[in-house]
């Protein structure tokens, strides 16, 4: 691998003795890794399931490494199904420190493609809130992909500026992940273009960028609220300088010490320019120091008062003749679900999260769940819905299995004959929805849809 001079020079500088190894690693393949979606499947349970061989990741609880050549598991069917995410390995430390509880508000500031927003969403059970924003369009589709995925009712998914959130939210949110954009020194080994944007400059104008992030992400939080701030890079300047400048600026934001096991590093306080010992609480993660393609990590708390939040909750106004069309539907196919706080818009129904903000005039691509579209005199169920829901929850199923490739041909959109006429069907994966399917005359017509059909296997 060709490196930048520039970069070599600087690193060389930076980690002396140690940055022959560093250098070392961009000579090995990088790391792969999967993480275990908890709102579908338990740890215990995939332990039996796993068709992979696979690896534990020391520092994450449901993070396993795998081999891309020996196993593909984005090409296999658990992979729509929703049961795992495909994540670099040090990518899933940072979610962790956020340590966020059911019911709390959230919000991802800088969020595409998902990882570290989905994660967040397993710790949450479903409850609270989970505001997942990204200020580039075609990422945030990306993004609200990825949480439909794995089945997550109880995010907001926004492709807005973190100045206009700042200017709707101050004082609003528990906990706020900034995952800032970067000059991805991390992502060396898995992403070429990293390698050619990189530059010095790169990196100062990445430093200035994400202050400015840090800035709105203080207003938004309350008061004893933790902001997680992460890279996928090393340089000091976007990492232990850009804390302590943010730090420098708001005297009550406190910096929270991180449990490193085995293999993560302190931050280097040397590599400010206060030489600040309390940046020893960061953390690094570095390539020649555990399996992972490298990350930064900073936890803060503030102890200051928060300007009071003035957010009123969304309120949908929707009456019983909205509705009667979803509730037939529901009573026939669903056993257990009672949906609240529903929001209609352009005919498309969704069951807001708890104590969902007013978000009117920001740019959401996703208001909670997804539940389907009201024709006339029907109601058609969405892809969303059927990956929220679990095979016992559904009074009419079709269950395929991995042990015959049945399953191809529903991923392809294509129908079955059953010779039954039941209505709407959950097509399963070895019991896991995988979407739906209508059955009528005997043939089940397939409702998988058209964009993430599959051409080949």
């Amino acid at each position: 691998m060709e490196l930048p001079s520039e970069f070599i020079i600087k690193f060389k500088q930076l980690l002396t003795a140690e940055s022959e190894r560093f250098f070392d690693t961009y000579n090995l393949p990088k790391k792969s890794g999967l993480r275990l979606n908890p709102l579908k499947i338990s740890k215990a349970e995939w332990e039996n399931l796993s068709p992979f061989e696979l690896e534990p990741v020391s520092f994450v609880p449901t993070g396993y490494y795998y081999q891309p050549e020996k196993v593909q598991p984005g090409k296999h069917p658990y992979h729509p199904a929703g049961l795992y995410y495909i994540q670099e390995p040090s990518a899933m430390f940072v979610a962790e420190q956020l340590a966020v509880n059911s019911g709390d508000r959230v919000l991802d500031l800088c969020a595409a493609p998902g990882g570290k927003t989905t994660q967040l969403a397993g710790m949450m059970h479903q409850r609270g809130l989970l505001v997942a924003n990204e200020i580039n369009t075609k990422r945030a589709k990306a993004l609200s992909e990825n949480i439909e995925r794995l089945g997550i009712a109880n995010a907001l998914v926004t492709n807005e500026t973190p100045e206009r959130l700042a200017g709707r939210f101050q004082g609003y949110f528990d906990k706020i992940l900034v995952d800032a954009p970067c000059s991805g020194e991390g992502m060396f080994r898995k992403d070429e273009d990293a390698i050619r944007y990189w530059s010095q400059d790169h990196v100062i104008a990445c430093a200035k960028q994400q202050q400015n992030i840090l800035d709105c992400a203080y207003k938004m939080l309350k008061t004893e609220g933790t902001i997680v701030y992460s890279t996928c890079t090393f340089s000091p300047e976007e990492n232990e300088q850009t804390i302590e400048a943010f730090l420098s600026r708001y005297t009550d934001m406190e910096l929270l010490p991180i449990e490193k096991p085995k293999g993560i590093q302190d931050g280097r306080p040397e590599w400010s320019i206060t030489k600040n010992e309390e940046l020893s609480k960061t953390a690094r993660l570095w390539p020649h120091m555990l399996q992972g393609e490298g990350h930064f990590v900073a936890k803060m708390k503030k102890t200051g008062e928060a300007e009071p939040s003035s957010v009123t909750n969304a309120d949908s106004h929707l009456g019983k003749s909205h509705l009667k069309d979803f509730r037939q539907f529901s009573n026939e196919m669903i056993q257990h679900h009672l949906f609240e706080n529903f929001f209609l818009f352009n005919q498309q129904l969704y069951s807001l999260p708890e104590g969902c903000p007013n978000f009117q005039g920001l740019r959401v691509l996703r208001a909670g769940l997804h539940l389907g579209e009201l024709k006339k005199n029907r109601f058609e169920p969405n892809h969303a819905l059927a990956l929220f829901l679990k095979d016992g929850e559904v009074n009419q199923t079709f269950n395929l299995s991995t042990k015959d490739d049945q399953w191809i041909h529903y991923l392809k959109g294509e129908t079955f004959t059953t010779g039954a006429d039941r209505g709407w069907i959950l097509i399963t994966i070895d019991g896991f929805p995988l979407g739906w399917g209508k059955e009528a005359k005997g043939i089940l017509k397939n409702f998988y849809p058209k964009g993430l059909r599959i051409f080949s296997i």
